[in-house]
Order: structure tokens, then sequence, then C-alpha cells
């Protein structure tokens, strides 16, 4: 009975961890990854604004609806086990 009583408290950490790993994504890119973070890199060093600020917005974007996903499952866990109405 505990467990489903802390799943809104496990998704926020999950939420967190993807939240670090997405502000990870350029840092990962000085090591050779290709994925959005490698763009950012790329724009930073050939100071291509445009390309870094359409990265940089990918990215961002990626969090935000993350971000609403998660904490819409965690209200819904809430609501559900009657912990917030």
């Amino acid at each position: 009975m505990r467990l489903p009583l802390a799943l809104p408290e496990i998704l926020l950490g999950i939420n967190q961890t993807i939240m670090l790993a997405l502000s990870m994504l350029v840092i990962t890119a000085l090591v050779g990854t290709r994925d959005l973070g490698q763009e950012v890199y790329i724009a930073l060093t050939k100071a291509d604004t445009g390309r870094g600020l359409v990265a940089g917005l990918a990215i961002a974007f990626i969090a935000i609806i993350a971000d609403r996903l998660v904490n819409a499952g965690a209200r819904g866990a809430r609501i559900r086990f009657g912990l917030e109405s």
C-alpha cells in the first residue's frame, strides 16, 4: 500500500532525472555524442547563432513537454489516491 502512495514523489524524482539528463546534453557533446547537444556545440564553435538557438530551443521544448507530462501523471496519481482534490 505504501508504493502507490509514493508514486507521485517517484514521478517527480523521475522528472528531475530527465531535466538533469537534458541539461547535460551539451556537455556530453564534448565527448563525441551525436544528438542535439552536438548541434549546440557545433553552433558554439562556429559562432552560428541561428543554429544554436534552434538546437537550444529544441532541447528546451523537450524539457517542457517532459515536465508537463510527468507532472500531469503525478497530479493524476495524487488525485487517484485522494492526496489532492
